[in-house]
């Protein structure tokens, strides 16, 4: 008996994918030739025959861009099913039209092209919103020429065919339609995959779901009956993708890839009179996969939600992102970004690694698979916590089956379910300590113990208080040296070099590399042990102030170990002559390339930016001492012999004590490059540094000066900000053939320098955010006008 109903039903599905829905037997409302629709805020549309979908312009939020869309009308969602500049929001004025010559184009308020209908063949002679969600191009012999059902972005409807070659593309999240994460995807081999997309790039690194279908799946089919169906091409069902029908006659009905990467089957009751209840909102027939936190392969690198955090199923068997123990959310707005650690990880450096500063918190069924650097069969839970304890490497230790797993930092694939056992111990700081040292209060813990230490002393004999004050030197002595090494950690890495050695190692200070107000740089070479090449900044002779230069570049620079720094190698402080020595940078300034014949191609100055930004979030928030730059521009940003972007000069440094945030002190900086705070008697904090970097980053990606010598009123950062606001972004890359081609790339890094630039500092993001805009790992949102502020 089972046999025959399963038998009947199968009949009953195969019936209805055989039954062919064409889209030229639908009703039609015809948009005729030369009929423009606007963005703007009058909510017009071009709807469907029965009012069930309308197409027409959606802004995204008030002020924003705006979508050329398909949406659901009749509910008050207007849930949007189909979007063709899903990337690429079109301003205000823009306009979609059927031209007389049969182009479907979307342009912008100066009639530059948006986005176009890819057309097979030219004739078209009207347009119209169908019944079923498509919107379809006719010809002259009523043939469609072009459909939306063909071009779908995350959402399939009844009806809708998915043939082989089509893709889905998740938005970023609920709110944010852009592109995602994750795609869905029917191959040309006929497998149908679900896969992680490696974002913001558009290509695949790994798959989550298959059909394993390839050489027999041909397309899948959502039919008229609710089901979701693969088929191979003689209709044979291989797979039902969403088993639990329901009538169109009913239900609204769609299938989404979602921002989460689920691909889920939504129904909405038409009316109020459900016969099964179901409330009026959109429910959940079938998910595919049912458990994403679990189906993500082990190589998926950030799983389902990002580095270092956990995914669990959630009550509505969603998939619910959280940070562990000493963790909190890379951006609180996204919950997939991922997380960062609270604390200050263990070290590798041996003077400075202390066990006793950390601890383990148990993740019960806990895992994060695919991170293991090493493992160990039949050992005990101590000594896996003690072995990773031991190994600075280890941030996490995972056990289970008397086997210990050792992994790095960042923690990749987190998931959290009962069927996985064991635990995971991730290794924080006792404390949960943040990010500041905690100098001021060991020192009142120092000072407490001699005040104990001396009131014994009154109450023992001679001979004992002898011993006592011996012993009580010693520990003072001991912990004045212990305290001089934090302070200076790096000191004993730079060497003092005498004026005569600097003078040879220059030839006199024949060759000068370059000269400001305050210094100028001679190309050295140190003879002794093959030391190199070597870049000699000589220090004005200005006794008051060069004394002081002179101390703040040794101090700050010593304390300073990143990639994208210039390294200092030495200072010398002998009578009149202070004079610092640095690595020496083969290929000079960024400003020496952007502005000659032989600027770095694209990637390259790509590459600078995120280089760039990656040195100054380093000063602002990863070194032991704040460091404001204050003069951030392209000839204090030098390139080494493989173009890696190094920040140099910090003699116009400010440094921030621990308990400071912000400071008063005289404009210092370059013109074309100071905030305006300088000139508005505002405190000056890190955000002069990001304003900077703002018009460094145009300058980067338009090969141009903000400032041009000799002519008037063509500033830079103004014709940018006019440019992106008036959708006329290539006119600023008008002659860089590789900027144009990655334009998507190249209009994200304009919008990320205008909020930099933003007049507000308090509008203007750190640079930790900037770096993450710029790298693409958090949304760039629509910047105001920089100009906004209003003192």
């Amino acid at each position: 008996m089972t046999c025959a109903v399963h038998f009947c039903k199968m009949l009953n599905l195969m019936l209805v994918v055989l039954v062919p829905i064409l889209a030229t037997a639908q009703p039609y409302h015809n948009v005729s030739l030369g009929s423009p629709l606007n963005a703007d805020n009058s909510n017009s549309a071009w709807l469907s025959p029965s009012g069930d979908f309308a197409f027409g312009f959606r802004q995204m939020v008030p002020g924003g861009g705006y979508l050329l869309a398909i949406w659901f009308d009749k509910i008050p969602e207007k849930t949007i099913i189909w979007s063709a500049n899903r990337d690429n929001p079109a301003a205000k004025g823009s306009k979609i039209q059927i031209f007389t010559d049969g182009r479907f184009e979307l342009v912008d308020p100066s009639a530059q092209p948006i986005w176009s209908a890819a057309l097979a063949r030219s004739g078209v002679a009207y347009g119209a919103m169908l019944d079923t969600g498509n919107f379809v191009l006719v010809g002259n012999a009523s043939a469609v020429l072009w459909q939306s059902f063909d071009y779908p972005t995350d959402t399939i409807l009844p009806s809708q065919i998915f043939n082989q070659g089509s893709r889905l593309v998740s938005s970023f999240s609920e709110t944010n339609y852009s592109s995602g994460r994750f795609m869905f995807l029917m191959q040309s081999d006929g497998n149908l995959v679900s896969y992680s997309r490696n974002f913001p790039m558009d290509e695949n690194i790994g798959p989550y779901w298959v059909s394993n279908t390839v050489g027999s799946g041909f397309h899948v089919i959502f039919n008229q009956s609710g089901y979701i169906l693969l088929t191979a091409e003689n209709g044979t069902i291989l797979d039902i993708l969403s088993s639990n029908g329901a009538s169109t006659a009913q239900y609204y009905q769609r299938a989404i890839l979602d921002y989460d990467g689920v691909l889920r089957h939504y129904v909405y009751p038409k009316s109020g009179d459900s016969t099964v209840g179901r409330p009026m909102s959109w429910s959940v027939l079938d998910s595919l996969p049912e458990n994403i936190c679990l189906s993500m392969p082990i190589n998926s690198a950030w799983g389902a939600c990002g580095f270092n955090s956990i995914c669990s199923l959630g009550i509505d068997q969603r998939p619910d992102c959280s940070c562990p123990t000493g963790y909190s959310p890379m951006n609180p707005s996204d919950k997939m970004s991922g997380c960062k650690q609270d604390f200050v990880a263990q070290s590798c450096d041996q003077q400075s690694q202390d066990t006793s500063l950390f601890t383990f918190r148990d993740m019960p069924n806990t895992n994060f698979p695919g991170g293991d650097y090493i493992s160990y069969e039949q050992v005990q839970e101590d000594w896996c916590r003690q072995s990773c304890l031991d190994d600075c490497l280890c941030a996490l230790a995972f056990y289970g089956n008397n086997k210990c797993w050792k992994k790095s930092y960042p923690l990749l694939n987190g998931r959290l379910d009962s069927s996985i056992g064991g635990k995971a111990l991730i290794k924080i700081r006792k404390g949960n300590a943040t990010l500041a040292p905690p100098s001021n209060n060991s020192k009142k813990s120092n000072r407490s113990t001699l005040i104990i230490t001396g009131s014994v002393l009154f109450g023992s004999s001679v001979f004992v208080n002898v011993l006592l004050l011996i012993a009580l030197f010693l520990f003072g002595f001991h912990l004045k040296r212990r305290e001089s090494k934090i302070l200076h950690p790096h000191l004993a890495n730079i060497r003092s070099f005498t004026f005569k050695e600097l003078q040879e190692a220059t030839n006199g200070f024949r060759e000068e590399l370059g000269s400001g107000a305050c210094s100028t740089v001679y190309k050295g070479t140190l003879k002794n042990k093959n030391e190199g090449l070597i870049a000699v900044k000589k220090l004005n002779q200005i006794a008051k102030d060069s004394a002081q230069e002179l101390k703040a570049e040794v101090n700050s620079i010593s304390r300073t170990n990143h990639k994208n720094l210039v390294q200092l190698l030495g200072y010398c402080d002998e009578g009149e002559n202070r004079l610092l020595v640095y690595q020496y940078m083969s290929n000079g300034s960024i400003a020496s390339f952007l502005f000659q014949n032989s600027r770095p191609n694209w990637y390259q100055r790509v590459q600078i930016a995120f280089g760039t930004a990656r040195g100054l979030c380093y000063l602002h928030e990863e070194c032991s001492t704040q460091i404001i730059h204050c003069d951030v521009k392209p000839q204090n940003v030098l390139l080494d012999g493989s173009l890696v972007a190094k920040i140099s000069d910090f003699g116009l440094a400010k440094l921030l004590r621990d308990d400071q945030t912000r400071t008063m002190t005289g404009i210092r900086g370059t013109r074309g490059y100071v905030a305006p705070e300088w000139f508005r008697n505002m405190p000056i904090t890190v955000k002069v540094d990001v304003y900077s970097f703002g018009i460094l980053l145009l300058e980067l990606i338009c090969c141009r000066r903000n400032v041009e010598t000799g002519v008037a009123e063509e500033i830079l950062a103004d014709w940018a900000y006019d440019c992106y606001k008036d959708g006329t972004l290539h006119l600023l890359v008008a002659n860089d053939e590789e900027a144009s081609k990655d334009i998507k790339r190249f209009k994200k890094f304009v919008m990320v320098a205008i909020w930099c630039i933003q007049e507000n500092p308090s509008l203007r993001p750190n640079m930790k955010r900037v770096l993450h805009m710029l790298e693409g790992s958090i949304e760039v949102p629509l910047p105001p006008d920089p100009e906004s502020f209003i003192d």
